[in-house]
């Protein structure tokens, strides 16, 4: 306050300035240290804003980024104010804590909807496996994310999708997606022999080349191969895809 005013308290400089401290006000602050209880200087003009606990918050530190956290992972909005009551002995409602994780929805609409570039030379479909909430139970599903290789070797997420099944008509839609937002022509489409993805592909990019991932080549034959003869076989299969014409005996 002393700062946004100009002089110290008594100071007769502050006369006639326009503006003078009025007070302070109450109120108490949940932190990840628990509840704490501050007082906020404030003035005549109602133009000071403390600068670590803003006007009207009732949150400070990573509150916010703790139920976000929780929420991604899974957990009900009911378990995270359970959550938050057992070990930060903060008092929340399922309310608030919607208010809080709808923040991001409009954020994540857009980065989905965002355009990309007209041309990848290379983009990469591939699939992880995460917990996901359905209908009131956390179940594990397939994440499928596209990565793209723009002209200056930098990558881009163009998309996570998931979904039941994989094929052809899940596989077009996803890259009818990508075209809308603007995607022209991919080079070379590189994915571990996905189910309808190549034919999907053409489909919407004639001129596509469909790439079997290496690494997942690799992984799929070293499954018959016994665990001793593994290095020398992965090391020929290196020389291969490497284009080293080698004798490798």
């Amino acid at each position: 306050m002393t700062d946004h005013l100009g002089y110290e308290p008594g100071d007769p400089a502050g006369r006639g300035s326009g503006n003078s401290r009025n007070g302070r006000s109450a109120k108490t602050v949940a932190t990840t240290a628990g509840p704490v209880n501050v007082t906020v200087p404030r003035d005549r003009n109602s133009t000071f804003a403390p600068q670590i606990v803003p006007k009207h918050s009732r949150r400070v530190g990573a509150i916010e980024d703790i139920i976000l956290s929780l929420y991604a992972r899974g957990l009900s909005t009911r378990e995270i104010e359970a959550h938050l009551k057992e070990i930060y002995d903060i008092n929340t409602s399922p309310a608030l804590i919607s208010k809080i994780t709808d923040v991001v929805v409009d954020e994540i609409t857009l980065w989905q909807n965002r355009p990309v570039d007209e041309v990848y030379p290379i983009v990469y479909v591939d699939a992880i496996r995460i917990r996901v909430r359905d209908r009131g139970s956390v179940t594990l599903k397939s994440a499928h994310l596209v990565v793209g290789v723009d002209v200056d070797g930098l990558k881009d997420v163009l998309g996570i999708w998931i979904a039941a099944e994989e094929g052809a008509k899940f596989w077009a839609h996803v890259l009818t997606q990508l075209r809308n937002r603007g995607l022209r022509d991919v080079l070379i489409l590189c994915c571990d022999g996905l189910t309808g993805l190549p034919d999907a592909a053409r489909s919407v990019f004639d001129k596509v080349t469909v790439q079997t991932c290496v690494v997942h080549v690799i992984r799929n034959t070293m499954r018959f191969i016994s665990y001793g003869d593994r290095k020398k076989v992965a090391t020929a299969m290196r020389h291969i895809y490497t284009g080293r014409v080698e004798s490798f005996v």
